[in-house]
């Protein structure tokens, strides 16, 4: 081994060595052979030995002071082991002494030894009394630091000690029965200290303000079983296998899972576990309503006890959300607590020392505590959503819708004439004296919950008349049935309910199915009905005083987003709808109650539009209609389709379509050819229809043109309203064919797939009636063309005298109802719409104006003129409205100049230049030449109309369709 770096040889070790080396040396010389081997060993070995007698020699002289030391060393210390075995022999000479004496005396010892053992009891017994005098005033200082461990120990044990070993002193009776009564009390202080620390701790020292950002229930959620309730574990993460301690010096508050289980702990060293699970269970739901009563309070003083109606549905909100976050913190330490119970339940070696084992049946369970819960939240929404006051007027909303298939011909159908209603002569509802009074009324009752809320349920709760945060209300449940949902279902995952739902989401359930949609249904409908009967009204008396109040204002137009008025009853019935949409998104669960409601509600709406467009357009008590809607009635609407595709196919309205966002292909874009090609169509297709009876147009047009004001401003509201609906259709999807990622992105909860199917129909019937009516004013204007136009040929004389060069009365009221028509349209329909009314017209009356030649008996140089004055009149008012030069009308003025030349010198114009009319206007154009001058022949005529014939065909611009 080595020390110091030096090698330590061990002197046994070195003892076997040399003698190992001698018997090595006398083996060697032993065995030598010969002398001489025997000297040279000799010698050498001798020079060894003078070598290590040198070394020997300079190592004393090297070391000679250690080893002086050492010897004196050990001359010191073999002195004193002599003299320590001296006093030795002499002190076991003392003790056999003494032990000889003491056996003379052992009776008087013995007596001193019971004298000193009696002696240190007194001094122990005297010693527990000090320290049990003292016990109130440690357990006063543990109980007010909370250490509530110790103070139990302490009194447990000084209780246990004057019962026991000190039950003999009459001078600690006082004290005894002290100590008792603080320990039968001392539970009552844990159960409270339980309470508080499940309560009171339970209110979040910040909450969150309604201004301010607020996390979602489900987030709260996500945290609390993450990381616990305020910092507190979930149960099921402690460790309950430790022993409970406490620590004398630190706070036991901070740490609030210890300090329950120190709580349970001292509850059980006092034997006292039944009676804190019952107290416990009892205090559960007052605390609870205590809770409600505390954070109402707060929400009141954080605004300043100033809720207007704006807030109302937020401050709700605001109070149910951390109503709830402090419920959930309750039932946490409610299952902490249990979780500690059930420890000491569990713990056999518990059990052994106390001597008296703890049932279980005493104690209570997490149902009860969700029990509980439940119905204080129960109580709290049925005073908030109104329960007891709307519960005895519940207004039923339909189960079901099913639209049947439209048949636009019930819209049609021959109605039997409506009672007329008794009317009051006047009101005084809308008088300022009322308006200002009722004003002040409700302004009053605004937010009065005085003798809103029924005291018994009030008293329950706990909360007075002046702790509501918001005036009850069925609508309020669309603030907080998100939050609401999400807090039951977790209650029912916390559960196990016996039907499968909690009796909180069977009440809820309850109140959305009986009530809420009873209700809402009922205000939709009054409020639209209300819309629906002045429109009615207005339809049928257009002139009346309140007619203006039946088209919104340029307020709500500039809100909205419009140009052009829209009707008020089709405002407010977007706004029901718009309602009714966000509590599509508020009341996810119930999307297709509200969107029957919007079905039912789109289809009375339909159904009173068709009532009031059958009201515009009939003119006497037979229920005849103006022509343009005739035709869109004319042999079960076969000939309307067919006649309103071959409009439907015209530039103009397809320009309008596509102006309205709808791309068209380009092969749908028209040429000038093409253009004009479908304007001939529809003059055609007008001049059959309104020509082919020799009857004059009498009544079958609308006279009054703010009928046609309204047929406008119904077009612009329906077009608008589809527009609207239609996005929100789109916006649905189909509950069959939604996965769970369109689920997340769509704005709608998925609806039923027939209903859904419903509302497109419905919105498909509001779009056709609103193309109906601007298809009605775009035939309605061209009907009163030929209103006013075809007596200008029938009835007007084309062969008088030369003064009477005028335009006919009949061009000069077609411009004066063409211009009144104009002023109302053009406020009323939006530009490309006016564009589609009036473009083209100019080719119909040139078209109406060259057809009518053939009514004319004959026409003199007079009469031309004059049919030119009217053209140009006609001209000049058209330019004035559609900004735009009419050439037609220039192309049917020189038709009519055609008449200036001779039959002959036309044929021959056409046959150089070629026709640059029809083959039929140029046969009438010849037989009213005849017609003028009676001096010609029959058969000139023939020869005239065969050599217009063969020259016509044979011209390369000439038509073939004579």
């Amino acid at each position: 081994m080595e020390k110091n770096g030096e090698k330590i040889v061990n002197p046994a070790a070195k003892g076997r060595e040399t003698s190992e080396f001698l018997m090595a040396i006398v083996r060697t010389l032993s065995t030598s052979a010969d002398f001489e081997q025997r000297e040279k060993e000799k010698a050498r070995i001798e020079k060894t030995f003078t070598q290590s007698d040198k070394r020997l020699g300079e190592l004393v002289s090297e070391n000679y002071q250690d080893l002086a030391q050492i010897t004196q060393d050990f001359s010191t210390i073999s002195k004193s082991v002599n003299e320590a075995r001296e006093k030795i022999k002499k002190i076991k000479d003392d003790l056999s002494s003494c032990k000889t004496l003491l056996h003379c005396k052992r009776d008087e010892l013995r007596r001193l030894w019971i004298e000193g053992v009696e002696q240190k009891t007194m001094v122990a017994m005297l010693d527990q009394i000090e320290q049990i005098k003292e016990v109130p005033t440690k357990l006063d200082n543990l109980l007010l630091k909370k250490h509530y461990l110790h103070g139990t120990e302490l009194v447990v044990n000084a209780v246990a000690k004057l019962e026991n070993q000190l039950v003999g002193v009459e001078a600690l009776r006082d004290l005894k029965a002290e100590l008792i009564t603080r320990k039968e009390q001392l539970h009552e202080v844990l159960i409270d200290e339980l309470n508080k620390q499940i309560y009171i701790k339970s209110q979040s020292p910040n909450f969150s303000s309604l201004q301010g950002k607020k996390s979602s229930t489900a987030q709260k959620q996500d945290n609390l079983k993450r990381k616990g309730v305020n910092g507190i574990p979930p149960p099921e993460k402690m460790e309950f296998g430790k022993e409970v301690k406490e620590d004398l010096n630190s706070n036991p508050e901070d740490d609030p899972t210890h300090f329950m289980a120190i709580l349970v702990e001292s509850l059980y060293m006092l034997r006292k576990i039944p009676e804190a699970a019952e107290g416990l269970k009892v205090r559960i739901q007052p605390e609870l309503s205590a809770i409600v009563a505390r954070t109402s309070q707060h929400i009141l003083e954080s605004t300043s006890n100033h809720v207007d109606s704006s807030n109302q549905s937020q401050c709700l909100l605001d109070l149910l959300e951390n109503i709830f976050h402090q419920f959930r913190f309750v039932a946490h330490m409610h299952k902490v607590v249990l979780r500690n119970l059930h420890r000491i339940i569990t713990t056999g070696s518990r059990r052994e020392v106390s001597g008296v084992p703890v049932r279980q049946e005493c104690l209570y369970d997490m149902t009860d505590v969700w029990s509980k819960i439940q119905a204080v939240v129960e109580l709290l929404l049925r005073e908030y959503l109104d329960v007891e006051n709307t519960s005895s007027s519940r207004q039923r909303a339909p189960s079901s819708f099913d639209e049947p298939s439209t048949d636009i011909n019930s819209f049609f159908a021959k109605k039997r004439p409506a009672k007329p209603k008794k009317m009051a002569l006047f009101r005084f509802d809308a008088s300022i004296h009322a308006i200002s009074t009722n004003s002040y009324v409700d302004d009053s009752r605004a937010f009065d919950t005085g003798d809103l809320f029924s005291s018994s349920l009030l008293a329950e709760m706990g909360l007075e008349k002046n702790q509501m945060v918001c005036k009850p209300s069925v609508y309020n449940i669309t603030a907080i049935f998100k939050p609401l949902e999400l807090f039951i279902r977790e209650i029912e995952d916390a559960i196990a309910c016996p039907d499968g739902r909690s009796s909180l989401q069977a009440f809820v359930t309850d109140f959305v199915q009986n009530i809420f949609l009873g209700q809402v249904h009922y205000t939709v409908s009054t409020s639209i009905g209300s819309a629906t009967k002045d429109l009615i009204r207005y339809y049928k008396n257009p002139q009346s005083f309140d007619a203006l109040r039946h088209v919104v204002d340029h307020k709500i137009q500039k809100e909205l987003g419009v140009i052009k008025p829209l009707l008020t009853s089709t405002v407010t019935v977007d706004k029901n709808l718009q309602e009714l949409r966000e509590l599509m998104q508020d009341l996810p669960d119930y999307a297709d109650q509200f969107l029957n409601m919007i079905c039912n509600t789109l289809k009375e709406y339909r159904d009173t539009c068709h009532s009031a467009y059958r009201e515009i357009v009939q003119y006497d008590s037979d229920e005849r209609r103006v022509i343009s809607a005739m035709w869109a009635k004319d042999e079960d609407i076969s000939r309307f389709l067919s006649f309103s595709y071959e409009v439907r196919s015209l530039p103009s309205w397809r320009s309008l379509q596509s102006a309205s966002g709808q791309e068209l292909a380009s092969e749908d874009v028209c040429s000038e050819e093409e253009i004009k090609a479908l304007n001939s169509k529809e003059a055609q297709i007008l001049i059959s229809n309104l020509t082919s009876s020799d009857a004059m147009i009498q009544q079958e047009i609308i006279t009054d043109v703010t009928q046609m004001r309204t047929i406008a401003n119904v077009h612009e509201s329906l077009e608008w309203f589809s527009n609207r609906m239609k996005d929100f259709s789109n916006c649905l999807s189909a509950r069959s064919a939604t996965t769970a990622a369109d689920i997340a992105a769509s704005e709608y909860p998925p609806v039923s797939e027939k209903t859904l199917s419903s509302l497109k129909n419905l919105v498909k019937d509001f779009q056709d009636l609103a193309e109906i009516c601007l298809l009605l004013l775009h035939l309605e204007v061209r009907v009163h063309c030929f209103y006013f136009l075809l007596p200008v040929a029938k009835q007007s004389n084309y062969a008088g005298p030369i003064d009477d060069l005028d335009p006919d009365s009949n061009v000069l009221k077609l411009n004066k109802d063409l211009s009144s028509m104009e002023e109302v349209l053009q406020q009323s329909l939006q530009p490309k719409k006016f564009r589609y009314i009036f473009e083209s017209l100019g080719f119909l009356v040139a078209s109406i104006l060259m057809n009518s030649i053939q009514y004319m008996k004959k026409i003199n140089e007079n009469g031309i003129k004059k049919m030119c004055r009217n053209l140009f009149a006609i001209q000049q008012n058209l330019t004035n409205i559609t900004m735009s030069r009419e050439a037609d009308l220039d192309h049917a003025r020189q038709y009519y100049e055609l008449l200036y030349i001779n039959p002959d010198d036309v044929i021959t114009m056409i046959a150089e230049k070629g026709g640059r009319y029809t083959f039929q206007e140029y046969t009438e154009l010849v037989k009213l030449h005849h017609r003028s001058h009676a001096a010609l022949s029959p058969s000139q005529l023939e020869r005239r109309m065969q050599k217009l014939k063969e020259v016509f065909f044979k011209t390369p611009n000439g038509e073939c369709d004579p």
